[in-house]
């Protein structure tokens, strides 16, 4: 999926359900002046309703949290100036860390 920001993502899956800002927002607890802003980029969404999104769009919910995290990932690196190299250090990072976690995981004690 392509996406211009994680608020673009929240207002292409509300036009596609039908639905206005104010039925989207009451169905999310969100008003309709927030998710105005939330699309627009100039409010972010709150990763506690993440779940409930994911429900309300019938999406799996790692596929909308890792839209999350990527949108807030490239904002991060966008503004900091990196190079596109730091998705590439990025993605070496997070397969150490599976790895150091599977493999603490593993880790058994004598008794």
């Amino acid at each position: 999926m392509k996406m211009a920001s994680f608020g673009h993502f929240i207002k292409e899956e509300r036009d596609k359900h039908g639905w206005t800002q104010t039925e989207f927002g009451a169905k999310i607890g969100i008003n309709a002046f927030a998710i105005s802003k939330i699309e627009n980029g100039a409010q972010k969404f709150s990763k506690t309703k993440l779940k409930e999104l994911a429900e309300l769009f019938e999406m799996e919910f790692q596929k909308v949290n890792d839209l999350f995290y990527a949108d807030k990932f490239a904002v991060e690196a966008y503004k900091n100036h990196c190079s596109e190299n730091v998705f590439v250090v990025a993605d070496d990072n997070v397969k150490y860390l599976k790895n150091i976690n599977a493999k603490q995981a593993k880790i058994t004690f004598d008794q």
